[in-house]
C-alpha cells in the first residue's frame, strides 16, 4: 500500500480569556498615596489582614471577619485590603481611621459575575450601604456623579472621604483621612482604572 500525504489544517487551541485581576493587584499601592504614608502590616489578601489584625484588636477583626463572611456568603471568590498611614498606630484602627492620622485605605472583592457584585455593593461593603436614590444626606453623591458608574456613592464630609462603587465583577472601596479631595479622587481613580 502506497502511504498517502495528506495536509491537514492544523487548530490552535481557543485562546483562554484573559485573567482575572486579583483583588490584592487592584488595591491601593504605594503609587497611590501621598509620600509620608507607610503600608500597615498585614495589608494584602483579606485573610492574612484579618488574621493579622486579630493579634491586636481581637474585637474588630471579628467585626471585620463577619462582614468579609456575609460578602463571601453573596459570593465573592477574593479579597484584599491595603492601608497606608502616617503613624503605625493608626494601623490597628479600623481601616486606618482616626482623628488625626493621615490615613488610606482600599478593598476589593471580587465576585463570579456582575449581578453578585451588584447584590454585594447594595448590601454594603464593610458596612458601608449605597443611600436610598433621593435620600442623600449631606455630602453623598450617588451614582455617575460620582465618576465611578451608576453604582457607586461617595461620602466627602470634613476630613472623611469615602467611595464604594462596584465595576464589572468587582466592589471597591477607598476610604481617606484627613487627606485633600485630589488624594481622595486619584485613589478612587487608581482602583477603578486597574478593575478592567
Amino acid at each position: 500500500m502506497a502511504c498517502q500525504n495528506q495536509t491537514h489544517a492544523v487548530f490552535s487551541p481557543a485562546p483562554s480569556p484573559s485573567p482575572r485581576v486579583e483583588p490584592a493587584a487592584a488595591v491601593l499601592q504605594a503609587s497611590d498615596v501621598p509620600a509620608g504614608l507607610s503600608i500597615c502590616l498585614g495589608s494584602g489578601p483579606i485573610d492574612v489582614y484579618l488574621a493579622g489584625l486579630a493579634q491586636t484588636d481581637a474585637t474588630l477583626a471579628s467585626q471585620e471577619s463577619g462582614m468579609w463572611q456575609q460578602m463571601q456568603a453573596l459570593g465573592a471568590d477574593a479579597g484584599a485590603i491595603s492601608i497606608f498611614t502616617s503613624t503605625s498606630a493608626a494601623c490597628d484602627s479600623d481601616l486606618g481611621a482616626t482623628q488625626t492620622a493621615r490615613a488610606a485605605a482600599g478593598f476589593v472583592a471580587r465576585f463570579k459575575d456582575a449581578a453578585e457584585a451588584d447584590r454585594a455593593w447594595q448590601q454594603g461593603v464593610f458596612g458601608f450601604a449605597p443611600p436610598a436614590p433621593g435620600e442623600l444626606a449631606p455630602g453623598v453623591t450617588r451614582g455617575v456623579n460620582t465618576g465611578l458608574g451608576l453604582s457607586s456613592f461617595t461620602y466627602v464630609r470634613g476630613t472623611t472621604s469615602l467611595a464604594s462603587w462596584r465595576h464589572g465583577d468587582f466592589v471597591a472601596l477607598v476610604v481617606l483621612s484627613n487627606l485633600d479631595a485630589a488624594t481622595f479622587k486619584a485613589a478612587a481613580g487608581a482602583i477603578d482604572a486597574r478593575l478592567d
